[in-house]
Formats: structure tokens, C-alpha cells, sequence
């Protein structure tokens, strides 16, 4: 492609294609959160919802107690860390049905509008896409002007 086209058309194209597809797939995952097995298993053991609040309950007291010591704080941000992972791991995703248009609709926009924010965003800045003879024009000019320098540092040194 010889001609780069707007940089800022192509962006926003690419924006708008991304945010597409990713609202269409919103639309079609289902998010829920299982009570039964909620929790996070230590080895063996099983650490329920309920009980993964006595660690922070804990954190916070020794904190008030201790007038905010270092590893109460410590204590009490791994303790907040380990609610999230419980959150998290209780929750379940799942796809709709969907026919095979819409997911490959889907597909399209989402990695095209990847790819063209991908292109604009990582172009060579100051360099314009040419063909193959102009590049290499570009690079025979490129050496002939390196040669002159070093012709020119060699009769300063004489």
C-alpha cells in the first residue's frame, strides 16, 4: 500500500471498530457467581466466603491496636488481596449461543479495529511507507551521503 491514508481516520476507525465488537460481545457473555464451592482451598482445606472475612477483621483490630505498625498493614492488605481472589474465583463466565455470522462478526471488528489502532500506533514516526524502488533509492541516497562525510572527515585529517 503506497499511500498511508489519514493516520487520525484510520485511528478512529480502528477505535470505533474495537468498541464495537467489544460491546457486542458484552452482550453476549453471561456473568454469574456460584454460593455453593465460593471460597479459595488452601491444599486441603476450604476457606468459605464467611471465613475470609476473619483475617481482615483481624488485620483491622491489630491495626487500631498496634497504632498502624508496619506488618498490621501488611497483614491487612493480604487480607483484602485474599477477598478479591475469592470474588474473582467465584464468579463464572459463560458465552450465549450465538450463530456463526455473529461470531465471526464479533472476530472481525474486534482484531481489525486492533490492527488498525495497531498500524497508526506503531508506525515508524517521520518515515512514509513507499515502494520497493523508492526504498531503495532511499537507501543508495542514504550511502552515497555517508560516503561523502567519511571522504570529507579523511581530507580534514590530511
Amino acid at each position: 500500500m503506497k499511500n498511508r491514508g489519514n493516520e487520525l481516520l484510520q485511528f478512529l476507525g480502528g477505535l470505533a471498530m474495537l468498541v464495537v465488537g467489544l460491546f457486542i460481545l458484552s452482550q453476549k457473555v453471561i456473568v454469574s457467581s456460584g454460593f455453593f464451592g465460593a471460597g479459595i482451598w488452601f491444599g486441603g482445606f476450604h476457606m468459605s466466603n464467611g471465613l475470609i472475612m476473619i483475617p481482615f477483621i483481624i488485620g483491622i483490630v491489630w491495626m487500631f491496636a498496634s497504632g498502624g505498625s508496619f506488618l498490621s498493614k501488611v497483614f491487612t492488605g493480604g487480607s483484602v488481596l485474599l477477598i478479591i481472589a475469592a470474588i474473582v474465583l467465584s464468579t463464572r463466565i459463560y458465552l450465549s449461543r450465538l450463530t456463526l455470522y455473529e461470531w465471526a462478526l464479533i472476530l472481525v471488528l474486534i482484531f481489525g479495529g486492533a490492527g488498525l489502532l495497531a498500524r497508526v500506533l506503531f508506525a515508524t514516526p517521520g518515515r512514509k511507507q513507499c515502494g520497493k524502488e523508492e526504498q531503495k533509492a532511499i537507501e543508495v541516497r542514504d550511502k552515497a551521503l555517508e560516503i561523502e562525510k567519511e571522504i570529507e572527515q579523511i581530507k580534514k585529517e590530511q
